[in-house]
């Protein structure tokens, strides 16, 4: 048997990404539609829409412009694929009788700032809402907030009810290019190229809040080194990782109702 050699740390991630890429399960099996539906019903399992109707999530249409939306009234657990609807920039349904929630409109302000996102989630989930309420930011102390390290904004006063131009137009500003924002007295806003970056994401985001909450009842949180929260960050947020763990979640809400994707 021949004696372990320890192999260079960079050969070892070239490798781990190269055979994700070659043999990890496919994750495409399903459209846009169905993967809004599937991100609804996921986010809702873990709570993020607890509070009722409040949060909304919308991804870009196929035309310039459009976005695609629940209808006001339905929510996130009740998500269906046939039911989901197209809006315009103000909010109006293309089918001219369905009614989008209002609040939509601060999300139409991210679009136009940043051409490279396709989704945004928007929730009230409890553990962000609690460090938004104690004017706290995230701090990237564990190895699951990793992906979260220089990547996640805060804007620390809440600009009021989210459904004018002035909220769309602070909110926007203040996630910059980042992929996450913590919401002052209000919530969390994740965005993405894709779908299933955007949901994971917010997922991601309300479990390490979760974590900062309990960690501070036991006393100071220590952040982690700059550069291993770097790495860590580089690694998970790769567009595969992402979804590879949306396709997990979405066998978790296709186990429970499997019929959602009509």
């Amino acid at each position: 048997m021949q004696p372990y050699t320890p192999q260079e740390k960079h050969a070892l991630k070239e490798r781990v990404d190269r055979e994700i890429e070659q043999r990890a399960a496919p994750t495409d099996q399903w459209n846009a539609a169905q993967k809004m539906t599937l991100a609804c019903r996921m986010l809702a399992d873990q709570g993020h829409w607890h509070s009722g109707l409040a949060g909304q999530f919308t991804a870009r249409g196929e035309e310039p412009g459009t976005f695609w939306t629940l209808p006001f009234g339905t929510g996130a657990d009740e998500a269906r694929a046939s039911e989901l609807i197209l809006i315009d920039e103000d909010l109006h349904p293309l089918d001219g009788k369905s009614l989008a929630n209002p609040a939509n409109r601060f999300h139409v302000w991210v679009y136009r700032h940043r051409p490279d996102v396709q989704c945004i989630v928007h929730t009230h989930p409890p553990a962000t809402s609690a460090l938004s309420m104690v004017g706290e930011p995230l701090v990237v102390a564990h190895m699951d907030a990793t992906p979260f390290f220089e990547d996640c904004a805060y804007l620390p006063e809440w600009p009021g009810l989210p459904i004018g131009d002035d909220e769309g137009q602070i909110i926007s500003e203040a996630l910059g290019d980042k992929r996450a924002i913590l919401l002052a007295n209000h919530g969390l806003l994740t965005v993405g190229k894709s779908i299933e970056e955007a949901a994971v994401m917010a997922l991601w985001l309300e479990q390490v809040a979760a974590l900062q909450l309990k960690a501070r009842a036991l006393g100071p949180v220590k952040p982690v080194p700059a550069d291993r929260a770097r790495e860590s960050h580089d690694f998970l947020v790769k567009p595969r990782i992402l979804e590879l763990t949306f396709a997990y979640f979405a066998r978790r809400v296709l186990r429970e109702t499997p019929d959602c994707l009509d």
